[in-house]
C-alpha cells in the first residue's frame, strides 16, 4: 500500500485526469458520465470506492490531477470512508489537487453534526468544499461545471493560474463560532 503521488508521472497533452472516490457509488457514475462529455479537453475519469488504489495497474495508471471525495452527508459510512482514505494521499495533493463534494445536504434527515464534521475536515486540509444536488440533471450539470473548472486548473490547462492559487481562493473556512452550540 503506497501513497498516491501527484507528480510521479508526466502529464498528458491537453488531458486532465480525475479520481472520484465515493463509497456508495450513487452519484459517482452520473458525474463521471457528465465529465467525459467535455469537448474542450480530454477528461479521463477514474472511479474508486476508497483508497488505496490497487497496485497491479499502477504502471499503466495516468497521473491523477484532481482527487474528489464525494460524501453523502446522510451516511456515516460515506464520511468515515473518505476520512480513512485521506492517509493514502501524498501531502503534495493537498496543495490544490483535492476537493470534497457533499451530496444530500438539503435532506431533512442529514445530521448537522456530520455536516459540521465535513466542513471542519475540509477547512483543516485547506481544501475546497462543494455542495451538489445529485437527484436532478441540472444538479449534476452544475456539479460537473464546477468540477471541470477546478480540474482544468489542477491539470495546468489554465494559463497563469495554479492549483495552489485556486485552492487559496476556494478553500473551506470555518466561522469562529462553529464549535458553539446552535440555538435552533
Amino acid at each position: 500500500m503506497t501513497l498516491l503521488k501527484p507528480f510521479r508521472k508526466l502529464p498528458g497533452l491537453n488531458t486532465a485526469n480525475i479520481l472520484l472516490v465515493e463509497s456508495e457509488e450513487q452519484f459517482q457514475q452520473s458525474l463521471a458520465d457528465a465529465l467525459v462529455e467535455e469537448t474542450g479537453v480530454t477528461v479521463n475519469v477514474r472511479l474508486a470506492k476508497s483508497l488505496p488504489l490497487p497496485m497491479e495497474n499502477d504502471e499503466s495508471r495516468p497521473r491523477i490531477d484532481l482527487v474528489v471525495f464525494i460524501i453523502n452527508v446522510t451516511s456515516e459510512l460515506s464520511f468515515q470512508s473518505a476520512e480513512a482514505s485521506l492517509k493514502y494521499l501524498d501531502p503534495g495533493y493537498f496543495l490544490g489537487k483535492v476537493c470534497f463534494m457533499v451530496t444530500n445536504a438539503r435532506n431533512v434527515s442529514a445530521p448537522t453534526e456530520r455536516l459540521d464534521a465535513v466542513r471542519k475536515l475540509a477547512a483543516s486540509l485547506h481544501c475546497p468544499l462543494l455542495f451538489a444536488e445529485d437527484k436532478t440533471p441540472d444538479g449534476v450539470a452544475s456539479a460537473t461545471e464546477r468540477l471541470l473548472t477546478i480540474l482544468k486548473v489542477a491539470a495546468g490547462l489554465v494559463p497563469i493560474t495554479t492549483a495552489l492559487y485556486l485552492s487559496n481562493l476556494t478553500r473551506c473556512t470555518l466561522p469562529l463560532d462553529i464549535d458553539q452550540p446552535s440555538f435552533d
